[in-house]
């Protein structure tokens, strides 16, 4: 049976993430677990993430999940989400500047205080639906048509401009990295667990996908 794991390190949508997971592949064991061994084992690989890139990255760091998520995405089908996604970057402007894990080089930046638009002030943090628009051709994008909609919760995003890993964009004032992907390794920004079925069949995909 096909195992998927969802990293717990005590930052992420893990009940939710979980269910949703199960929803599209009841044939699949999912295990939400901090269990090193565990997620070793496993097929897919899940890395969640919610609130603040410095307490999750602080967390990561302590359980030494940095080290876990760069041995495990090197070689099976590995989805980031939302704070998960970002963990994966260089580097985030959040709280004076925190480090990521390294596996993509662009930045996370912050939306700013004065986001404006067409003269309309934007609420920051970026909350609610919002259109995507695919950068590439790629198997996560499986039977999801373009411009669908997808929820995101977020006050910093991964620079969309100059980014060559870039899978899929939106805009909220700024464009903005709304996938990435490289290799075995897919993140998003939104949060597919909350995505109606647009985000339902991203993650169907993602049990589905081999990794190529």
């Amino acid at each position: 049976m096909k195992t998927v794991a969802i990293i717990d390190y005590g930052m992420g949508n893990l009940h939710s993430a979980r269910k949703a997971v199960e929803h599209v592949a009841p044939d699949v064991r999912v295990l939400v677990t901090d269990n090193a061994d565990q997620i070793r084992e496993a097929d897919h690989v899940i890395l969640p993430g919610v609130g603040a890139i410095r307490d999750c990255m602080h967390e990561i760091r302590r359980l030494e999940v940095d080290t876990l998520v760069r041995e495990v995405s090197r070689d099976r089908p590995f989805l980031g989400i939302c704070v998960g996604m970002q963990a994966l970057m260089s580097r985030s402007e959040e709280n004076g500047g925190v480090d990521g894990i390294n596996l993509f080089p662009a930045q996370v930046r912050f939306f700013g205080d004065n986001l404006v638009e067409n003269g309309e002030r934007l609420k920051v943090p970026h909350m609610g639906w919002n259109e995507v628009y695919q950068s590439i051709d790629h198997p996560m994008w499986h039977n999801i048509p373009e411009g669908d909609r997808f929820y995101f919760v977020h006050s910093y995003y991964a620079e969309a401009e100059g980014n060559a890993d870039i899978a899929g964009r939106s805009h909220y004032g700024v464009d903005l990295a709304a996938a990435v992907a490289r290799d075995n390794i897919f993140a998003v920004q939104f949060h597919p667990e909350k995505s109606a079925r647009a985000g339902l069949q991203l993650l169907k995909n993602f049990v589905d996908w081999s990794g190529k």
